[in-house]
């Protein structure tokens, strides 16, 4: 009866310890595995909570030829984005501002600021109005699917609502940095309308490491690239207030 007891507690012993390893091995799986946790992090990655950043925005035409912009923007949680226009000369003064989906241009010495849309561009080139005003990808997109090779996750994302320019992303991200390497988007017919490449990653100081460059092209624009080169990202606490439309006129204040 003892001999019974002690191979029946054995048992027991072994089965509680392989479920302690289970419940400590599971997790971690899946938490290398969490297509919203990865993309949570991306977009910490990519921006502070609140920033003022300055870039260049060039668009290339098939014939070599180059229109180049310099924007001054400040961002404001996953819903808030404005975008100041400092050069070229016939450009400066203009502004956009971004609510959720909703997007307007402010021109000096216009009446009131007009509305756009998110597959329009106010520069031209292959970037749309979505692309120059991002906000966080998680805040337009979930994840459906995420798969890994040995140096890279790739998200599937769906666009969580219709309002959003691409039904479909495609994305590639470094496992080391978690930032993006190559987006693809697609409508919902399932037509690649762009590519996005991130590239050269740089210190800008404070904890904020990505890339500096965002290129793109289209099979929709053949022989035509547009690309985002960032020289300043910095954090800033911003009022709400900057994100208004009486506001536009003023944004240059902030620099």
């Amino acid at each position: 009866m003892t001999s019974m007891y002690r191979d029946y507690s054995g048992r027991i012993m072994l089965l509680l310890l392989f479920l302690s390893l289970c419940c400590f091995a599971v997790p971690a799986r899946v938490l290398a595995l969490d297509g919203t946790e990865i993309l949570t992090q991306v977009d910490k990655n990519l921006n502070p909570e609140s920033y003022e950043m300055y870039r260049k925005l060039i668009n290339i035409e098939p014939d070599g030829s180059k229109k180049e912009f310099v924007l001054y923007s400040v961002k404001k949680g996953q819903d808030k984005m404005v975008a100041l226009f400092l050069s070229p000369a016939s450009e400066k003064g203009r502004a956009t501002l971004r609510l959720n989906d909703n997007m307007w241009l402010y021109i000096p010495n216009v009446g009131k600021p007009l509305r756009i849309t998110s597959l329009q561009s106010v520069v031209g080139g292959v970037f749309n109005n979505s692309d120059i005003l991002r906000l966080d990808y998680s805040a337009e997109y979930d994840v459906v699917k995420v798969t890994e090779d040995e140096d890279l996750y790739l998200l599937e994302l769906k666009a969580k609502t219709n309002a959003v320019a691409y039904d479909k992303l495609m994305m590639k991200v470094d496992k080391k940095a978690l930032t993006p390497t190559e987006i693809e988007c697609f409508a919902s017919s399932g037509m690649l309308i762009k590519t996005l490449y991130y590239k050269e990653p740089k210190d800008f100081g404070d904890g904020i490491v990505r890339p500096s460059v965002l290129e793109t092209d289209s099979p929709l624009y053949k022989g035509y690239k547009s690309a985002m080169v960032y020289a300043k990202i910095v954090k800033k606490e911003l009022a709400d207030e900057v994100f208004t439309l009486n506001y536009l006129s003023r944004i240059d204040e902030l620099r």
